[in-house]
């Protein structure tokens, strides 16, 4: 295992990569290497609409590996920041290499502070539901696999609870994916931010095979089903560095 933390993870993450690109390859064209977005509907009761309530919300996401979550809700108009992070677990296994045994309980998650007057909970959760991931891959997104790639909603109250319950039930009663949604609900125990390394990776790897196979999808697929909530200009974690 490489001494840098941040060859480390981007070695197993590029070998895991090509593992699964080879493998799809094999039945199935090179365009299908990665999830397929699927518009969904909205939640028929998203209590956040138009909400005039004053100063930024927050809602915390995991859909497998957070550097493709993330940079998707970082070109999403109302959001103020998308942290990669972790949640599930205690603060002292909040670190990637623990995390990355599968047997602390944390997701790789994003943590969203975003403006209720330009954005809802509801509109983030169906942008979540239609591009970030596949809900309906259980502890797993893609090359990833193990209970941290988890599909989960962190709820800090009880209004994101019902919501997100709520959604999942109108999804899974339309059939909108043609299988049950894995998403589960959990509550919000404590969010703890990933190493420097990880954060604004999609934007600062451009070139990375894991980004161009699993990630750069999402964001065109953001920019072509949601081009009222596209924004092209990232809100980044992190000053801004060239991409390597």
């Amino acid at each position: 295992m490489a001494s840098n933390p941040f060859a480390g993870a981007r070695f197993r993450r590029q070998i895991a990569c090509w593992a699964f690109a080879f493998g799809a390859l094999a039945v199935a064209p090179a365009t299908e290497a990665a999830e397929t977005a699927k518009l969904v509907p909205a939640p028929s009761a998203d209590p956040t609409t138009a909400s005039s309530a004053a100063g930024p919300r927050t809602l915390v996401l995991s859909g497998g590996c957070f550097w493709g979550v993330q940079g998707v809700f970082q070109h999403v108009r109302g959001v103020e920041s998308a942290v990669s992070g972790y949640a599930g677990g205690a603060a002292a296994t909040a670190h990637y290499e623990m995390v990355s045994s599968g047997h602390t309980g944390h997701a790789e998650s994003v943590q969203i502070t975003y403006d209720p007057r330009v954005v809802s909970a509801g509109q983030l959760l169906r942008v979540f539901f239609s591009v970030a991931h596949d809900p309906t891959q259980r502890d797993r997104q893609g090359p990833d696999t193990g209970t941290q790639y988890r599909s989960a909603i962190f709820y800090d109250d009880g209004g994101q609870q019902a919501l997100a319950k709520s959604y999942i039930e109108e999804l899974d009663r339309s059939a909108a994916f043609g299988k049950s949604i894995a998403t589960r609900v959990e509550p919000l125990k404590g969010f703890y931010p990933a190493e420097s390394y990880h954060q604004d990776y999609l934007v600062l790897h451009p070139a990375s095979l894991y980004i161009i196979i699993n990630d750069q999808p999402k964001i065109d697929s953001l920019k072509r089903l949601f081009p009222d909530l596209y924004r092209a200009e990232p809100k980044l974690v992190g000053e801004a560095r060239s991409p390597s």
